[in-house]
């Protein structure tokens, strides 16, 4: 059947101007929602997760800051102590930098030692946070110790034998590090020094250090 030739009537005319607008407008979503696509490209959960992955492995990485407070050394029957404690550390005091706030590397003099030589430590503390914070890091709240290589036994630790120290209060700036050394005399300990302390075999070995609960990396050397 053929339609009239004759002008539509305006109902039918309006309805198929409206009909024609709202599928425009449809097509028109359809490329808009495309581009926004291609141009995230891709953006998924697994790579939120993946740069969130990156940024913590970046933290935990080595101290990069330039800017360095004079280091301070401090001792205790040569046995000198700046790290935190890797167990029952006490809270920090309210006001004080928290853990999260800060990271700590732990690094070795020099890669190997000779049995009776006295191993040196360096330890330095930065503060990662995004603005300006105090912390004791007095000798009494913090530890080095010394583990076998795979970890499975600890050696020595500076707070066995001399748990208490004089507080050392340090205000940080973002990014500003306190820098401390630890001399260690070879000798094996146990907390409360219990137990006999004799000299450490040949062989490689692990240097961790920790403030409250922020642990460094383990960092090897050899007494040969």
């Amino acid at each position: 059947m053929l339609e009239p030739t004759g002008p539509l009537p305006p109902e039918i005319y309006w309805r198929r101007r409206v009909f024609a607008i709202g599928a425009l407008i449809v097509a028109l979503a359809v490329v808009i929602w495309l581009v926004i696509t291609v141009s995230r490209g891709g953006d998924s959960p697994g790579a939120a997760a993946a740069a969130s992955s990156a940024e913590t492995t970046e933290v935990s990485g080595p101290v990069t800051s330039s800017t360095q407070v004079p280091s301070s050394t401090t001792s205790a029957a040569r046995e000198t102590t700046s790290a935190g404690q890797s167990s029952g550390s006490a809270p920090v005091a309210s006001g004080q930098c928290a853990d999260q706030s800060l990271a700590i590397k732990v690094s070795v003099q020099q890669p190997t030692y000779q049995v009776g030589e006295e191993p040196v430590f360096g330890i330095v503390i930065t503060n990662i946070s995004g603005e300006p914070c105090s912390r004791d890091m007095g000798s009494g709240l913090q530890q080095v110790s010394v583990h076998s290589l795979d970890g499975g036994r600890r050696l020595w630790a500076s707070t066995d034998c001399y748990p208490d120290g004089d507080p050392d209060m340090r205000t940080l700036d973002r990014g500003e590090q306190a820098a401390f050394t630890v001399t260690w005399t070879g000798a094996t300990s146990q907390p409360e020094c219990a137990g006999e302390r004799v000299p450490v075999p040949t062989g490689a070995y692990n240097v961790v250090a920790q403030l409250g609960s922020v642990r460094s990396a383990p960092e090897p050397f050899n007494i040969a």
